[in-house]
């Protein structure tokens, strides 16, 4: 079992059938990695009792995913995040480490041990969060940024906490714990033989260098390398950047996620920033799962299976304390509506910083061989939760608070009438409205968003506040008179309720609505709808006949082929339609998947066929 080939099997296989069963049990990937984890040590013993080795490599994971997220923040932003950094972050760290450290004190644990304890668990998983946040798209939130402020707070608070333990240790054992601590902290590295002031000189040297090496000399160097042509030379520059910044960081015993981050920033406004991402999202994605797989197979069930009431308790007892602060601070800091819950659940847990300064801390002498197991089972079992928990927040908690709580507009009073009503003035809804009014019709237009409308009014364009599912508002615009509904908003939902609503009321309105998929359109039309036009079809259209010009298709004959695939497409939609299912995913539905691979073919041989010109003019290919 000791293979390194046969290790890399195993933690890769497991990764492969863990994930794609938990994302169909809507569990996340994170979560599925984690378990796959407990599979393979704990419950089937695949892999021996310590996955340290593997451990160390793939927390290299972390150090990607923080150049990458790195590369997402231009400086500007970054300068626009200093209070939710410091503020936010500080009292976050500080408010937490107090909080645990006076329970450690109430269950008479040693002043030295609380505080350390405090400080361990004040931390939260940045890769476990980001992640997810990632995943969900609520990164670029306001709760996903202020998140991600507290995260990268408390990985700069590692270091000093790192330096803060070797003080904390017992009377007696001071020198020892220094020795470990120049272990863990960079002291086998060059520089551990210099005095401090001169190790804190090399320190700052190093962090100069990154920072002037990455604004100036790396993108020439990525300039260069993009003239050969070489993509793998690309990647490998990609590679190396990474790595040399990590191997410096640690050579002066600094973090090399952070440094990673700096470097990430720097390249924020780099024309080579989107390749970056690219050539190494794919090594960060592989890295982070076989992290959180070894975190999953690091958990000692034995002690847990000993102790399983005092563990659980306390891995409840710290989500529950780190949520209350968290929550605290949400409203201290005038977070609103969904963002304040989504900071505070993402946050609850600790962190994989908790094993690094636990093994350290047990190190030096500060926290005894017993409470550090119960400790970091605590750890990972406060991760493991994280999952559950964002699920619970996604589909109990968000959709309750999915505005800020503020005072309702009231909705504008109608004052005219008119054979057509658009619900809805986005990009869509403004040229449903143009070209009505521009042949003479004035539609009465409703919207919901106060701003958008104020700025539509300056251009003289009239438009009135109000939720159209609201009772009375479409009546007020004379539906009941009307002869067309055009509905334009860009929810899916509350699209498909108000052609509901308004067929069963006013079955004599035209409904035409937009539709931002196939599946969406089936929805429109099992609601009622006469008419739903997909959104970006049209657009696609044209984009594909332009493709055809191009490429050297006569302009007559690339609109001939155009319009035969819209109107097979058409064909396509009402047949599909037919056999569709609202309560059956799709690809689960036997007859709309054998309907749609027999439409495909006939799509392939109609396309094949030779389209010539109706009046009997040779075509494209005829005329070469």
């Amino acid at each position: 079992m000791d293979s390194l080939l046969l290790q890399a099997a195993i933690y890769l296989g497991a990764g492969v059938i863990a994930v794609p069963i938990a994302h169909r049990l809507g569990l996340g990937s994170v979560l599925g990695y984690l378990l796959a984890g407990v599979a393979i040590a704990p419950v089937l013993d695949l892999v021996g009792s310590d996955p340290e080795s593997v451990q160390h490599f793939a927390e290299f994971g972390v150090v990607m995913m923080l150049f990458l997220v790195g590369l997402e923040l231009q400086p500007r932003l970054l300068w626009d995040l200093r209070v939710r950094l410091f503020g936010l972050g500080g009292l976050q760290v500080g408010v937490t480490a107090l909080a645990v450290a006076a329970f450690c004190l109430v269950i008479d644990l040693d002043l030295r041990l609380s505080i350390a304890l405090g400080l361990i668990f004040a931390l939260s998983s940045t890769a476990i969060v980001l992640q997810t946040l990632g995943e969900k798209g609520w990164l670029r939130t306001d709760g996903g940024q202020s998140a991600f402020s507290v995260l990268l707070f408390q990985d700069i608070a590692v270091i000093p906490m790192l330096a803060l333990m070797p003080f904390l240790a017992l009377p007696g054992v001071e020198a020892a714990g220094a020795d470990v601590a120049a272990a863990h902290a960079g002291g086998d590295t060059p520089f551990a033989h210099l005095p401090a002031w001169a190790q804190g000189l090399v320190t700052l040297g190093v962090v100069g260098a990154i920072v002037l090496g990455g604004r100036y000399l790396t993108r020439p160097a990525f300039r260069i390398i993009a003239r050969t042509g070489q993509h793998e030379l690309f990647l490998s520059a990609a590679l190396f950047l990474v790595i040399g910044i990590a191997v410096l960081m640690s050579m002066v015993g600094l973090s090399p996620a952070l440094g990673t981050f700096l470097a990430g920033v720097l390249l924020a406004e780099s024309e080579y920033r989107h390749e970056l991402v690219s050539d190494l999202e794919p090594f960060k994605g592989l890295l982070l799962g076989v992290f959180f797989i070894t975190v999953g197979a690091s958990m000692e069930f034995a002690v847990l299976a000993d102790q399983p009431g005092l563990i659980i308790g306390l891995t409840l007892a710290l989500i529950g304390l780190k949520g209350l602060i968290l929550l605290g601070l949400a409203f201290a800091f005038r977070m609103k509506g969904r963002a304040r819950w989504l900071f505070t659940f993402s946050l609850a847990q600790s962190g994989e910083f908790g094993f690094v300064l636990l093994a350290f801390a047990g190190g030096v002498n500060v926290v005894p061989g017993p409470v550090a197991q119960i400790a970091g089972l605590v750890v990972a079992l406060s991760m493991m939760a994280t999952p559950l928990i964002m699920i619970v927040f996604e589909r109990f908690v968000s959709p309750r608070v999915r505005r800020p709580a503020s005072p309702e507009r009231e909705a504008d009073t109608i004052e005219e009438e008119a054979p057509v009503i658009i619900a809805g003035m986005g990009r869509f809804g403004q040229i449903v409205q143009r070209l009505l009014v521009m042949d003479g019709y004035k539609p009465v237009v409703l919207d919901n968003s106060a701003a958008h409308i104020e700025g539509l009014r300056k251009f003289g364009i009239q438009v009135y506040y109000g939720n159209a599912m609201r009772p009375g508002l479409l009546e007020a615009a004379g539906i009941a008179r009307a002869r067309l509904l055009v509905v334009c908003t860009d929810s899916r939902d509350r699209a498909v309720e108000l052609v509901n609503h308004v067929k069963q009321r006013y079955p004599h309105v035209y409904v035409i609505a937009r539709a931002a998929s196939r599946e969406h359109v089936y929805q429109l039309r099992a609601a009622g709808a006469d008419l739903a036009i997909r959104e970006m079809f049209g657009s696609s259209l044209d984009a594909a006949r332009r493709s055809l010009e191009v490429l050297g298709e006569a302009p007559e004959r690339a609109r001939r082929k155009t319009e035969a695939f819209a109107r097979h497409d058409e064909e396509s939609l009402q047949q599909l339609f037919e056999v569709w299912d609202a309560d059956t995913n799709v690809y689960d539905n036997e007859a709309y998947m054998e309907k749609a691979r027999s439409r495909v073919v006939s799509l392939a041989e109609i396309m094949a066929e030779d389209i010539g010109d109706p009046e009997g003019k040779p075509g494209h290919d005829e005329a070469e």
